[in-house]
């Protein structure tokens, strides 16, 4: 028969031979992570969203969920993230439309960008692609432009609702371009995909990714990319700049952010796992396959970029008078 101390021994024993077990049950994360996307699915953050977490939940055995949280163009599902619990059980799909335009689109943001976020990291960037109805008598952008001042009002363009990418970057190219297009906003970018090939609305500026297919197909024309170079998808597309019709550019980022406050241990482990899947070949073949840009840029280096662009874009919005409608 066992003793006191010899008992009291065994148990010590037991319970430190348990402990590796007992540890790695409670060690993070422990249960699904949830990725808010705040537009509807099929467009841009939609695609980057799921392409990462798919792979992620080869890694987190829990999970990645991707759950898409609309209305009030990006501002309900991002609202929502910033507002959840810092426990790296929440993630943001952000992007420059919603942590950067809606800076200086909304007087009083529900949140802000850069103190309520901690970026996880960039995955790709994407530049737009300004598209027309088939059936409209333009043959580039320097046409589209000309119509339209003589013809104030006459033209529409399409974006994915009031304060996305699509309807400040096209918003800002007016503006300097000098001419007045209708705005009609839609919710997400399938439903203004539908009314572009309807001709029910004669523009849409949307990301290069999801613009792609339907330039492919021939059933729209593109006239202009937004970003600093031609697309190898694209090459005999110009971008802005080279039409000469306005001094504008932009690429859209796309990467995971975290609640502020989400502790320290949650976020390393979120930015290595993210960084091995956004340099995953397959991951990044699938970007370009797509159009885009794959990045890598992790946790300080993405702020600083989230700040470079804010500081530029706000300005321009600002300057160009637009507004949320």
């Amino acid at each position: 028969m066992l003793n006191k101390r010899q008992c009291l021994g065994l148990l010590g024993a037991l319970s430190l031979s348990h402990a590796p077990t007992l540890w790695a049950q409670d060690a993070y994360p422990n249960r699904a992570i949830r990725v808010i996307v705040p537009q509807p699915p099929g467009g841009g953050f939609d695609f980057v969203a799921r392409a990462i977490a798919d792979k992620l939940s080869g890694v987190f055995k829990n999970g990645v969920v991707v759950e898409n949280k609309t209305g009030s163009g990006t501002l309900v599902g991002t609202e929502l993230a910033a507002k959840s619990e810092p426990d790296g059980y929440t993630l943001l799909m952000g992007s420059v439309s919603n942590l950067v335009l809606n800076a200086g689109l909304y007087k009083n943001l529900s949140y802000d960008p850069l103190k309520d976020f901690e970026p996880i990291g960039l995955a790709v960037s994407y530049s737009y692609t300004l598209m027309t109805r088939k059936d409209l008598p333009f043959s580039n952008l320097a046409d589209v432009v000309a119509y339209a001042k003589a013809n104030p009002g006459k033209l529409n363009y399409a974006s994915a609702g009031n304060g996305s990418g699509q309807h400040i970057l096209a918003a800002a190219l007016w503006h300097l371009a000098g001419v007045q297009i209708t705005h009609i906003p839609y919710r997400g970018a399938q439903p203004a995909y539908t009314d572009l090939l309807g001709g029910r609305v004669d523009l849409f500026f949307d990301l290069s990714s999801t613009a792609r297919p339907q330039v492919d197909a021939g059933t729209v024309k593109a006239l202009a990319v937004s970003g600093t170079s031609r697309l190898p998808v694209h090459p005999q597309v110009p971008t802005v700049r080279e039409t000469g019709v306005a001094p504008l550019e932009l690429e859209s980022w796309f990467g995971y952010f975290a609640p502020a406050k989400t502790p320290s241990t949650e976020l390393n482990r979120l930015r290595t796992e993210f960084r091995k899947v956004i340099t995953s070949p397959d991951v990044m073949e699938r970007f370009e396959k797509a159009g885009g840009k794959p990045m890598a840029v992790m946790g300080d280096d993405a702020k600083a970029l989230q700040r470079r662009d804010l500081d530029r874009w706000v300005a321009l919005i600002k300057a160009a008078g637009i507004q949320p409608e």
